[in-house]
């Protein structure tokens, strides 16, 4: 496979060395890196109207360039009127050359078409490393078209890194160009 991604070469070309600078590590492989991406999302109202799955599971298969799985209910909850094993959700795994791609086009397209976007929190860490970010509408995406959209749904967005600490990770998102809101207090 000849075609590398253009975030994946500049990181192996320029973040890694700023990174290995930036916290003095004594080998590559204490690098960070991304390991990979996990978007998934519930959709709550499954339990009356089944077709929101399936446009669910569209909907992140565009997003991702990669085929999401249907994720089904543990237990049965009367209140939710909610059966074992019914469908309540999506979620798609991207690594490689998917996850490079993706974060690409996250990063360069989907976030900049966000009305009055002023950057992404930096408070949704986790203490080891991984980073969520919740997006409210799907149809930030251009793979979406919005005249075909039945119900504004949102979605959870999962990077997941090698990182030891939250600030190795931030710094490692910050140089992939992650557009972190500038905080001031």
């Amino acid at each position: 496979m000849s075609h590398q991604p253009r975030l994946k070469k500049k990181y192996d070309e320029e973040i890694a060395a700023k990174m290995q600078e930036q916290f003095n590590y004594t080998s590559k492989m204490e690098i960070p890196r991304l390991l990979k991406i996990c978007i998934n999302q519930g959709v709550g109202q499954a339990t009356q109207d089944k077709k929101l799955v399936d446009n669910a599971a569209k909907e992140i298969t565009a997003i991702a360039g990669q085929k999401a799985v249907v994720t089904k209910s543990k237990k049965a909850v009367s209140n939710f009127k909610l059966r074992e094993n019914m469908p309540i959700g999506v979620k798609v795994t991207l690594r490689k050359s998917n996850m490079w791609e993706f974060l690409d086009r996250l990063v360069s397209v989907a976030l900049p078409r966000v009305r009055d976007f002023r950057g992404i929190p930096d408070k949704s860490f986790d203490g080891r490393g991984n980073y969520t970010l919740g997006i409210k509408e799907q149809i930030m995406f251009p793979e979406i078209d919005i005249d075909k959209v039945s119900k504004i749904t949102g979605m959870d967005i999962n990077f997941v890194t090698s990182a030891k600490t939250d600030a190795e990770a931030l710094a490692l998102l910050k140089l992939l160009g992650m557009p972190f809101k500038n905080q001031r207090n």
